[in-house]
């Protein structure tokens, strides 16, 4: 946990990732590199908090 009491739960890469927003690979490297998901690159590698991801595919205005 950090200073907030916010726990992080961090998801590492692309293949992962997408397999927590049930889309291919490539699809999900599309999303994330134009901007249109909750991930940043780290080291080389993409992340994301799983937490954010869901949030950001399960509000009303997700299209």
């Amino acid at each position: 946990m950090n200073d907030s009491g916010r726990e992080f739960n961090i998801v590492w890469g692309a293949e992962e990732i997408a397999r927590v927003i049930g889309r291919t690979p490539r699809q999900t490297f599309h999303l994330m590199a134009s901007g249109q998901i909750p991930a940043k690159k780290v080291g080389g590698r993409w992340c994301a908090e799983r937490g954010k991801l869901i949030e950001f595919f399960t509000k009303e205005d997700a299209a």
